[in-house]
């Protein structure tokens, strides 16, 4: 069955004390207990370096079977080389994150591009032609030149999930170019009704068979935490009706 992956893009907060980690809790323990609430996590420390196996494998012993690690690709692949010329960085960040690979806790690859990167279909074709058909790949496209038919269409040639960001300056359509789907809520509040409406989109997509990937922004307070914490039980309860109805 489909299932709903939901988080936050990062973990090591002391401010989410006392309202998401116990207040005694050691930030040596905070991963491991992020895990005990919530199935995934955005990984943005790998878009500045590579991470290291160790480290990974640290992230993989801490957390519960079945928890997965979305990681954003290396900022040389998408902003500095802006998808060109990666005949050594792509490689590099690939067997970067193996060990994930081979635990079976790799959740997908987030390419997040510039903002200033306009639309260019012959670009994005060679580039997501470069990539490992097994690997689950999601683009952000944060120039509103990319978001049409064209792009989506090329997307769906190579099962690469279109990043539906919801953001104060640009606002993706909620388009299914994957087999699966990828979330990110950036909007710095949502109001109990919105997150209502969010959850309804997720359930519609695992409906359709598609696993979903949803992560709230982290920033410096909980909220993120507890709203992807609210996702999980809000989509859990209402897939438990339909499957009684």
């Amino acid at each position: 069955m489909a299932r709903v992956y939901a988080g936050t893009s990062g973990w090591a907060y002391t401010s989410w004390k006392p309202a998401f980690y116990p207040q005694k809790l050691a930030s040596t323990k905070f991963l491991e207990y992020y895990g005990s609430r919530l199935n995934a996590v955005e990984v943005n420390y790998s878009f500045r370096r590579l991470v290291g196996r160790s480290v990974y494998e640290k992230w993989i012993a801490g957390t519960p079977t079945g928890f997965k690690f979305a990681i954003k690709a290396h900022q040389r692949i998408t902003h500095i080389k802006r998808l060109r010329d990666l005949d050594d960085i792509l490689p590099a960040f690939l067997t970067s994150i193996t060990p994930l690979l081979e635990a079976g806790r790799l959740g997908p690859v987030l390419f997040q591009l510039p903002p200033n990167l306009k639309k260019d279909i012959a670009l994005l074709g060679d580039f997501l032609s470069q990539l490992p058909r097994a690997l689950q790949s999601a683009i952000e496209f944060r120039h509103e030149s990319w978001l049409g038919e064209d792009v989506y269409d090329a997307l769906r040639k190579f099962n690469t999930a279109i990043c539906t960001a919801e953001s104060e300056k640009l606002s993706v359509p909620h388009v299914a170019t994957a087999s699966f789907c990828y979330y990110r809520f950036r909007r710095p509040d949502y109001t109990a009704d919105e997150r209502a409406e969010l959850a309804d989109k997720v359930l519609q997509r695992t409906c359709e068979g598609r696993d979903v990937f949803a992560f709230f922004k982290h920033e410096e307070t909980p909220e993120g935490a507890l709203f992807a914490e609210e996702l999980l039980k809000a989509t859990s309860a209402k897939e438990s009706k339909v499957s009684t109805a």
